[in-house]
């Protein structure tokens, strides 16, 4: 069964002004790793360390699977599961045409951040994406790629996506190696 989206607030003592918290100084380690390319796992520590900087919470054990999505679909997280699905297509159609490993990791961070938040107990998609640009803008000030994205319409931004070969989810790879960060104790 499927909780309604608009029926789950988010968490009272979070809000959901983006701007209800004045920016802090970019963390620079965050930064250099979205600058430099990374694989999945290194994109996802930027990800939870952003939120645990600027919201104080986060969540162990994730997993991360790949599947040929719809092209207007970015990612999903099915609500109680600890799988995030990407949009394979969508990787790829943006590393093809990333002007920079910035860019490529800033696009995977937003995503990334939009479904982990989700797992957090946000399940508003309105209220997801206004912390989402929150924490982002936070953790990595204003002029960012990643704080453009996030408070943007990443279709819009980048047309280009709405052409990325759709599927219909049926094949999903899992990533391995994958939030080693809460899961390298138990799974290898």
């Amino acid at each position: 069964m499927r909780l309604p989206l608009s029926a789950t607030p988010p968490p009272p003592s979070l809000g959901t002004d983006p701007k209800a918290t004045t920016p802090a100084r970019p963390a620079s380690a965050l930064v250099r790793t979205l600058d430099a390319p990374a694989d999945y796992d290194a994109v996802f520590r930027v990800v939870r360390g952003a939120v645990r900087q600027v919201l104080g919470i986060e969540r162990p054990g994730l997993g991360l699977g790949l599947s040929n999505l719809p092209p207007q679909l970015g990612a999903y997280w099915q609500v109680t599961g600890n799988l995030i699905v990407l949009n394979e297509g969508l990787v790829n159609v943006m590393r093809a045409n990333a002007e920079s490993p910035t860019e490529l990791n800033s696009f995977i961070y937003v995503v990334l951040a939009h479904e982990y938040l989700h797992s957090l107990g946000y399940l508003d998609e309105r209220s997801v994406r206004e912390v989402t640009a929150r924490v982002t803008r936070t953790a990595f000030g204003p002029d960012h790629p990643a704080t453009r994205m996030a408070e943007g319409d990443l279709w819009r931004l980048y047309p280009f996506l709405s052409y990325a070969p759709g599927g219909d989810g049926r094949r999903l790879k899992v990533v391995t190696r994958f939030d080693l960060d809460t899961t390298d104790r138990y799974i290898r």
